[in-house]
């Protein structure tokens, strides 16, 4: 870790480090010389002192990048989270980086493991998600011989130490076992990188870089033999992965009872194993689609149950999948049902079962119909003409119902054109050659026909298929790319496009589930309550109940996947940029409020010392005119600090949404003159009629927000004008005018105005310009809304309209509370 810190730091890359643990090891602590090393925070603990990672700390200096050591080290209690791992997610949220260590033995999914192994219980986990989570984990590995050398040389523990831990702890055993899980628990870690990078790029062709065995199960005795055997196979290599699947017809319906599917399921999962279940309308097509689409490097298969006569006239399931399997291994074992003489499901044709039942009946009624049209005609036409008659009713018999009622139709056309219309007739011998070559010709034309009208039906329907998964791909990537959809739209379009009852966009935290997005009735709080599961990420799923979905379809959910991936990190992105905007402008805010405060909270407090000095010096004689000059002044700037910090105070408020309006019936009486107590008729006049309607309004509120208005306008009126503020009822509000006839300001000022630290137009005065930011603040908070006008002849009016009392509420004020 420091030796990475030390080039990044050579690259010009701004690192410091956050806490490492050197244990008094000289080596690691020469490491550190030439690095910035942030401060520890310091923890009273039962009576002790214990220093801990000071997140405040690396965040003030924040650096781009921060080293923190042991990252499953438990904080003293008191200290702000648990786990420091919990403390790097603050460094993280905050923009800064974190290079961080971990021993394997801290992984939680490996502690009962590693107790197993060493008979020491871990009591620092952290957990495998976590660590998963990083952009980048490096393995730091040693052959266990050298590591003992490191122990016994003195450079891990102390020497006092060593002869202990050689026998113990460190035994070569023990370091092997741990070197193994570190090596199977990172190997897991790259396979996902690498499924991740074949499911972006397109890449069908499987990449043997693991043992991944398929095995074939059909829910038959022989499948416990299949299921040993590839478990016995996918022993031979560490780190092998072995997975079930199960093909059902496309009608859902099982081959198997549900209760032997069941028993196997958890003979696969006691194997360690996974069970998965697709449909496919051939069983070696969905078996090779499944192995290739989870990277399979070898299927599992039993020999067939047919007899060899069956196998002689098509292949069987092993053959067909070792046919199809390309650079995938196929293993054909044998088992005591092998040729018992079961048979396997045959081929679903493409065509609707309308369409095969109105095949069938037309290749068994249309050749007698034909017939008997033909007879009535009693020989009126040639061989020739009744052999295309019978060609072109196969034909159609092929086009409405498919290959096998067109091949009935040809057998059933050849009996009877050579029964009734070959010679000798009421025969089936043929007495000329060249009629029983036209017989055969017919029958081999007939069979061709209906291959081609067979094969052209299934292509048909395949393009179809193609066709949606392309368009729906594009419309769910261009909506994606664009920024329309959420997670919560792509979610529904799954379940709308694969016609499922529920999917579910389903997120691991810590020990449970929980549902990020779902759409349709009743969706999976788990994994294991879907039908289907399909990975978006590490720590993220899209579980679909309602049906089991062909393997062919394995590539459009995990395009979906990649897309709710995509969606979930542009979401993430935005998250962060609006917290980035927020940061700025808080510190822009900041920023201006310290430089504002910095003179215009001195020149109060120096008036104020400077009149106190005066005041209370022993050695100097005031009159008492000057006296009272001096008491007068020390008011005036006492008045204007103190409605310097209420405004900073309501700013603050008003920032952190702590404002909470109690809003009840009132009259401009009670507000409007305790607002502008204290200045002469002659500089504010109020011009109220006593018949004014009552509003509805929190009255503390706007007595502020009347304030600061009218602190506003006296502030930018000349001399011998005074503010005049007058109210009148208009429609459901009434709307209260603060006027002056000062400078005003020109249109495209009159919205900045309502920002913080906004001192436009007389730019002469003094303050810190918050006096209408918070007056603007308050009026939404009483749902009054605020706006400038210009005054008839010149000036500023500042007008506010406010709700009556029996109007409706508006503007999403919360409901009244009358106190």
């Amino acid at each position: 870790m420091l030796d990475e810190a030390h080039r990044r730091l050579a690259r010009g890359t701004d690192v410091v480090v956050g806490l490492v643990e050197t244990h008094g090891r000289a080596a690691t602590a020469a490491l550190l010389d030439g690095l910035e090393v942030v401060p520890r925070r310091t923890v009273a603990y039962r009576g002790q002192d214990l220093t801990e990672l000071d997140v405040d700390a690396v965040l003030a200096r924040a650096p781009q990048v921060a080293m923190v050591d042991e990252l499953a080290h438990t904080n003293v209690p008191g200290s702000g989270h648990a786990k420091r791992w919990q403390d790097v997610h603050d460094l993280l949220a905050a923009g800064v980086d974190v290079v961080t260590t971990v021993n394997v033995q801290h992984l939680e999914s490996l502690n009962d493991d590693v107790e197993a192994i060493t008979g020491i219980r871990q009591r620092e986990t952290v957990p495998d998600d976590v660590v998963r989570a990083a952009d980048q984990v490096q393995l730091v590995d040693l052959p266990p011989q050298a590591l003992r050398r490191r122990l016994a040389h003195g450079n891990v523990y102390r020497a006092e130490q060593v002869d202990a831990s050689l026998s113990s702890y460190f035994r070569v055993g023990n370091l092997t076992a741990l070197r193994e899980l570190a090596l199977l628990w990172l190997a897991d870690r790259v396979d996902d990188a690498l499924t991740d990078y074949r499911r972006d790029h397109r890449i069908d062709a499987p990449w043997p870089a693991r043992e991944r065995i398929v095995v074939a199960v059909t829910g038959g005795s022989e499948s416990d033999t299949l299921l040993r055997r590839g478990a016995r196979i996918a022993q031979r290599a560490a780190g092998s992965e072995l997975l079930a699947v199960h093909v059902l017809a496309t009608d859902g319906l099982p081959g198997a009872g549900p209760a032997r599917i069941a028993e196997q399921r958890r003979l696969v999962e006691s194997l360690g194993g996974t069970f998965h279940t697709v449909v496919g309308e051939d069983v070696a097509t969905a078996v090779v689609d499944f192995a290739r689409g989870v990277n399979a490097t070898m299927v599992v298969v039993g020999v067939s149950r047919r007899p060899r006569w069956r196998e002689a006239l098509s292949d069987s399931t092993g053959t067909s999948i070792a046919r199809m399997a390309g650079a995938v291994d196929v293993h054909l074992v044998t088992h005591e049902r092998a040729r018992s003489g079961r048979l396997s499901a045959r081929r679903r044709s493409p065509l609707s079962r309308a369409r095969r039942v109105a095949g069938w009946l037309l290749a068994l009624v249309g050749p007698v119909a034909l017939t008997a049209l033909l007879s009535a005609l009693d020989g009126g036409v040639s061989l020739a003409t009744d052999l295309m008659l019978f060609l072109a009713l196969t034909v159609g018999v092929a086009l409405v119902g498919g290959l096998w009622p067109a091949v009935v139709s040809a057998v059933a056309g050849f009996v009877l054109l050579n029964w009734f219309f070959t010679v000798p007739t009421g025969r089936l011998t043929v007495a000329q050659p060249e009629n029983a070559l036209a017989l055969v010709v017919f029958v081999l034309v007939a069979a061709g026909v209906a291959s081609v009208v067979d094969l052209a039906a299934r292509r048909t329907a395949e393009a179809f298929r193609a066709r949606a998964e392309a368009s729906t791909l594009a419309s769910v990537t261009r909506a994606v790319l664009t920024g329309d959809d959420t997670a919560d739209a792509l979610v529904a379009r799954l379940r709308e496009t694969f016609t499922l009852r529920s999917v579910a966009l389903l997120e691991r935290s810590a020990d449970a589930w929980v549902v990020l997005a779902s759409d349709g009735p009743e969706p999976p709080a788990t994994p294991g309550d879907a039908e289907a599961v399909v990975t978006v990420d590490e720590t993220r799923v899209l579980a679909l109940a309602g049906r089991v979905l062909p393997a062919s379809d394995r590539r459009v959910l995990d395009a979906f996947a990649s897309q709710v991936g995509a969606v979930l990190e542009q979401t993430r992105l935005r998250r962060a940029a609006e917290q980035t905007r927020v940061l700025e402008q808080a510190d822009a805010t900041r920023t201006a409020l310290l430089a504002a405060v910095s003179h215009d909270l001195r020149t109060p407090l120096a008036t104020i010392r400077t009149s106190v000095d005066a005041l209370t010096a022993t050695d100097l004689h005031l009159a008492a005119g000057d006296r009272a000059v001096l008491v007068d002044t020390l008011g005036d700037a006492t008045g204007r600090l103190e409605r310097l910090i209420d405004n900073l105070l309501d700013l603050s408020r008003l920032a952190t949404g702590s404002v909470a309006p109690v809003l009840r019936d009132a009259s401009l009486d009670e507000v409007v003159p305790l607002a502008v107590e204290g200045y002469p008729h002659d500089t504010v006049r109020l011009d109220l009629a006593e018949t004014l309607p009552l509003v509805r309004t929190d009255p503390g509120l706007l007595e502020r927000v009347v304030a600061n208005l009218v602190s506003n306008a006296v502030r930018h009126a000349p001399d011998g004008s005074p503010v005049v503020v007058t109210a009148s009822p208009v429609g459901a509000d009434l709307v209260l005018r603060v006027v002056d006839t000062g400078p005003g300001l020109p249109d495209e000022s009159k919205e900045r105005m309502f920002e913080p630290f906004q001192r436009l137009g007389d730019t002469g005065g003094t303050g810190l310009g918050l006096g209408l930011a918070v007056a603007s603040g308050l009026a939404t908070a009483v749902g009054a809304d605020l706006h400038a006008e210009d005054t008839p002849g010149g000036g500023l009016t500042m007008v506010l309209v406010l709700p009556l009392a029996d109007a409706p509420e508006r503007h999403g004020v919360a409901s009244p509370v009358t106190p």
